[in-house]
């Protein structure tokens, strides 16, 4: 199935649950109304950063909107999860495993173009991200400082704060991305 209309169906199934107007979940998300409706309709694909005012606004893991039934054993080919892009198409995310109830985190493939640099808003109260380096220099820019991290090298920050990433290389940047949320 198509992300925006899984998207669709999760926001709508979400703000149904709670009781929440169109109106309601704009305040708390800080998303226009007609943006809402047209994400509920399964009109958009909306960026990554919308995603995660939505998720913050309704106060659930940012993959909570990306839900499908999954299988015990699951099994997760590279051309297989849905590319999501940032507020620009330098920088790429795909999905491999989505917090479930009996999974605390999320499991990301990053790409950073070259010279390119993405802002991140903060993620939900209690998050931790983890991240690892497998090709190219981070620096990982957050409220509370600045870091430096090579292939291989890896961090773990309190990923509630307003973070960056950046690529001042010539270079393609990958990483992989884990984001965990503690009860």
């Amino acid at each position: 199935m198509e992300l925006g209309k899984i998207i669709a169906i999760n926001l709508k199934e979400l703000r149904n649950e709670r009781n929440l107007t169109l109106g309601q979940l704009s305040k708390i998300s800080e998303i226009s109304k007609a943006m809402l409706s047209d994400i509920e309709k399964g009109n958009s694909n909306p960026t990554i950063n919308t995603i995660w005012k939505i998720a913050n606004g309704l106060n659930v893991p940012y993959t909570r909107l990306l839900e499908q039934i999954e299988k015990e054993t699951t099994l997760i080919r590279k051309a297989e999860p849905a590319m999501q892009i940032g507020e620009t198409a330098h920088y790429r995310v795909y999905c491999y495993y989505r917090n479930t109830p009996v999974r605390n985190f999320e499991l990301f493939y990053v790409e950073l173009d070259a010279n390119s640099s993405n802002s991140s808003i903060g993620h939900s109260e209690k998050a931790q991200e983890y991240i690892f380096i497998t090709q190219g220099e981070l620096i990982l820019r957050t409220d509370a400082g600045d870091y430096i991290l090579n292939e291989g090298d890896s961090l773990t920050f309190d990923s509630s704060i307003g973070h960056t990433y950046i690529n001042e290389k010539n270079v393609l940047l990958t990483f992989l991305v884990i984001n965990f949320y503690s009860n």
